[in-house]
């Protein structure tokens, strides 16, 4: 969201022309949430991967917008704050972002654009989900959850320690991401970054991970159409023994994975184990089905319904999707495939996966 819209949007919220729920004290996280898999260019998208913290009988409605724009309507979790994480669900080289989003009476509007490689606007799936948070975390000791929203500075953020985080620019679209308390005395846990830019075609990735006892550190580069560093806004969120929104038990039924060795046909289960979390136990794998393809496999946590995202990482201007819808069958989710790009030829790249379902 642009520094006007923000401050419009909050002028509008102080006269009461938009009503905003206010987060009740010492609230749950998420306050609030929901995802869907946007496979349709208006009405209501699938339904076995649309969930949210809305009450029963309500769904998730898209509407188009200008070229290469989706407008994502989240029902009745309508918030002021909180990130979004977009991913583009094709088999091309073509990138999905966060254009803004706002309250807009009950609901929660997302608006996400894609573009070619190149710049051109495109209309294709992607995945999207939308959380905010407040207040302490309950959970086990080893978890932790925290994200930034940044544009010019910190829009909004969270932290499950009760620190404040921290961006710093580096240089053009490159920025450094601190999250205070959230250290941990291994590499564990999963990154997953979205440029959030409402002028440009953008996208952003983690080029740099340095996780640590005392905080989570990365940097985050972002990029034209063109693959040019530009400044950007982004959402970052870091998770680590909790889904994508945040959530713990419910869901029982998540994981993520980094796979950190492209190089590796695998298959092969990422190490060391916080990377590679799953919260049945069971042991995640990744294996080649290609040049730039990577066959991503969760085992006993694969309901409907589901969401994933996926990051790149690394310090180049390459980007990372996913190829197609995954499927679930037996309680096994198989992502099949993230693939990833160098301008528009597949290339073997890092990338960070995040699975969830709703059980």
């Amino acid at each position: 969201m642009s520094r006007l819209s923000r401050i419009l949007l909050s002028v509008a919220v102080a006269l009461g022309v938009i009503q905003v729920a206010a987060p009740t004290a010492q609230a749950a996280v998420p306050n609030r949430w929901g995802f869907a898999y946007v496979n349709v260019p208006a009405g209501v998208p699938s339904l076995s991967h649309q969930a949210g913290s809305w009450p029963s009988g309500f769904n998730v409605s898209v509407t188009p917008g200008v070229p290469g724009e989706t407008i994502v309507r989240f029902p009745q979790i309508a918030g002021f704050g909180g990130v979004v994480h977009v991913t583009a669900v094709y088999d091309g080289p073509a990138v999905c972002q966060a254009a803004k989003w706002m309250p807009v009476g009950p609901d929660m509007i997302v608006y996400v654009r894609c573009h070619q490689f190149g710049g051109s606007p495109v209309t294709v799936p992607f995945t999207v989900t939308y959380s905010e948070s407040s207040g302490p975390m309950t959970g086990p000791a080893t978890s932790a959850f925290g994200y930034v929203h940044y544009d010019a500075g910190i829009v909004t953020q969270y932290n499950s320690a009760g620190l404040g985080n921290i961006v710093s620019v580096l240089g053009v679209g490159w920025y450094k991401v601190t999250l205070p308390g959230l250290g941990f005395t291994a590499a564990a846990g999963n990154l997953q970054v979205t440029a959030v830019n409402d002028l440009a075609p953008a996208r952003c990735k983690v080029v740099m991970w340095a996780p640590g006892s005392a905080a989570q550190q990365a940097e985050v580069r972002c990029f034209n159409a063109a693959n040019t560093p530009q400044n950007s806004g982004f959402s970052f969120t870091y998770q680590r023994e909790r889904n994508i929104n945040g959530r713990w038990v419910p869901p029982k039924t998540y994981a993520y994975t980094f796979d950190h060795t492209p190089s590796n046909v695998g298959p092969y289960a990422p190490a060391p184990a916080g990377v590679n979390f799953n919260s049945q136990s069971a042991i995640n794998t990744v294996q080649s089905s290609g040049t730039g393809l990577r066959m991503v496999t969760f085992p006993k946590v694969g309901f409907a319904q589901d969401h994933v995202q996926v990051t790149a990482y690394g310090n180049t201007a390459d980007y990372c999707n996913l190829q197609m819808l995954w499927n679930t069958f037996s309680g096994i989710a198989t992502v099949r495939n993230v693939v990833c790009w160098n301008g528009t030829t597949r290339v073997n790249r890092a990338s960070f996966v995040s699975y969830t379902s709703t059980l």
